[in-house]
């Protein structure tokens, strides 16, 4: 989970409520990763590098930071790969080979993915926050807007709804559309302004 306020400090106070609210999801561990303006955190099922896979993780310098949820299948090839390409890894972590592949491969770094997985990155250098989910959207990934602007994201909606900011409205069109085909088709969900990636 996390939020963004792009015109003032963050209310550090949210992520703790968003993550209280998909313990569920996670209950072995928590972390948290803050910026004056960003805040993100996950919940985490310790599987691979129970000891030392802690998130957030960053690269050398702290400029790329990610929390991951999910497993990649293909992570021995990619570190591997990385390595040779002169990354060096602290962990014997999944989620480590995110960090280093942004950094080589940038917003190119999905196509490289194989698993099942939904990640947030954020990139100090370029001041911008990346997201991502499987393509098959095993992993679900949402996030809520204002105007054109992201200013949440998160594993469930709930954690969304954690930001009284928000008045929750429901989305008529995609409640028809579930009633109609016994699924939404569409990005927006049940509630106006928060939408599936």
């Amino acid at each position: 989970a996390g939020f963004i306020n792009y015109n003032t400090e963050q209310n550090t106070t949210l992520i703790g409520q968003a993550l209280d609210k998909i313990i569920h999801r996670g209950p072995d561990d928590e972390g948290v990763f803050s910026q004056p303006t960003f805040v993100m955190g996950m919940r985490r099922l310790s599987i691979i590098d129970i000891a030392h896979g802690k998130q957030p993780i960053s690269n050398e310098d702290g400029a790329i930071t990610v929390v991951f949820n999910g497993e990649l299948y293909n992570h021995l090839e990619l570190r591997a790969e990385l390595q040779a390409l002169g990354h060096i890894f602290k962990t014997e972590s999944d989620t480590e080979c995110l960090v280093h592949g942004y950094e080589a491969w940038g917003k190119d770094l999905p196509s490289k993915l194989r698993g099942m997985f939904a990640f947030s990155i954020h990139d100090a250098t370029k001041q911008i926050l990346f997201i991502s989910r499987d393509q098959f959207g095993i992993k679900p990934l949402y996030y809520r807007t204002v105007g054109n602007t992201v200013v949440s994201f998160g594993s469930e909606i709930k954690s969304l709804l954690v930001d009284t900011s928000y008045i929750p409205t429901i989305h008529t069109q995609a409640v028809h559309a579930y009633l109609t085909f016994q699924y939404n088709p569409y990005p927006q969900t049940f509630f106006v302004d928060i939408y599936k990636l």
